[in-house]
This record gives C-alpha cells, structure tokens and sequence, in this order.
C-alpha cells in the first residue's frame, strides 16, 4: 500500500516498493526493465549502492542503501519514478497502445493537470520500510526474492531462476543480470558522506 509519509533521514538502507496505476502490467508491457537497471545505475552515479531487487511486470521491490547527497530520499525516488514514466509513456506511444495511454491520461488528477502532467503512470506514492538490522534486511530479501515464484505471475519455478532479480547473486554468489551489493559489505560503508 502507497504511503505520503516522509523518510526524515538523509541516509539509511530503504526497502522500497511502488507499484504500476491500478497494479496494471505496464513494464512488462513495454518490456521496460532496463528502464529500472538505468534508473539503478543513475543511484550508483550518485553513491548510492543497490543490495536486492525484483522487478515484477507490475511493480518493483528494490533494497537501497543510500548516502547523504543533500537531497531528501522522497525525491530521489519520485525523480526516479518520473524517468522511469516517461520511458514507459514514450514506448506506449510507439507501440500505438492510444486507448492505454487514454486511460493513463484520465487518470491525471487536477492539481497534477495544471503543472501539466500527462499520463498517470504509477501508484500515487511507494511504499518504505528503514532496514536498521542484518535480520530485517534479510528478511526483506527473502521476500524480494521469493516474490517471482508465488501469486498469480507465477514466473519461475525458483527464484535463482528469475531473471530480473538479485536472488541469483546471493544464492550462488555469481552475480546476476544486474550487479549489487551484498548487505554484509554495508557494514564498511560510511553513508553519511
């Protein structure tokens, strides 16, 4: 569920999750995965470090580690849900998928309306949680990696073999089809600087 609450803290290790308007599959849609991976190294660009992730055809689970950059995390994640947007809306367009893109505009409230917003992509907000222990964390990944292989996508038999997932790397130690960093290492990182 979406939540308008403020992360207060200019760092900290965020599981974060926002979903696609009405849950609809729109990043499988447009296969827009790689999307996602620009969007994760743009936070590695700034020194903040990816530790877990699935991207699902509705919805992405990500575990984030992020340093104090002087910017507050609400938006550096809303920036990163506006690229991600506009990637989506420009392959839709392409796609000539005109009676989505209709559906995704009447979904622009009116205040969004008048600084101009197009296209409603995404749940309003996201969805955070502060991971503070190695449990917590572990527990977060469990649930990231699992997520693949339960409900109604039902997408791999096991979650090593989902692609757009980190649960290869901390199964096997081979890194995946996108490179993170292991939640133990976090523990040598200042990310207050």
């Amino acid at each position: 569920m979406p939540t308008k609450r403020k992360i207060t803290e200019p760092e900290g290790v965020y599981f974060i999750t926002f979903t696609c308007l009405h849950w609809q599959p729109l990043i499988q849609i447009v296969d827009g995965y790689d999307l996602v991976y620009q969007w994760f190294d743009y936070l590695k660009s700034k020194g903040h470090y990816i530790v877990g992730y699935v991207i699902m055809p509705n919805h992405i689970h990500v575990l984030i580690a992020f340093r104090n950059i002087g910017q507050p995390i609400n938006t550096i994640v809303g920036n990163g849900k506006r690229f991600m947007a506009y990637g989506i809306v420009k392959r839709l367009k392409a796609m000539g998928e005109a009676t989505l893109l209709q559906k995704l505009k009447w979904e622009v409230n009116v205040s969004d309306k008048k600084r101009n917003k197009l296209h409603e992509v995404w749940e309003d907000s996201f969805n955070w949680k502060e991971c503070r222990i190695n449990a917590f964390l572990r527990q977060k990944l469990n649930y990231i990696h699992a997520n693949p292989c339960k409900g109604v996508w039902m997408l791999a038999d096991a979650p090593v073999n989902y692609e757009h997932c980190s649960a290869g790397y901390y199964i096997t130690g081979k890194q995946g089809r996108y490179e993170v960093l292991h939640y133990l290492e976090l523990a040598d990182i200042d990310l207050t600087r």
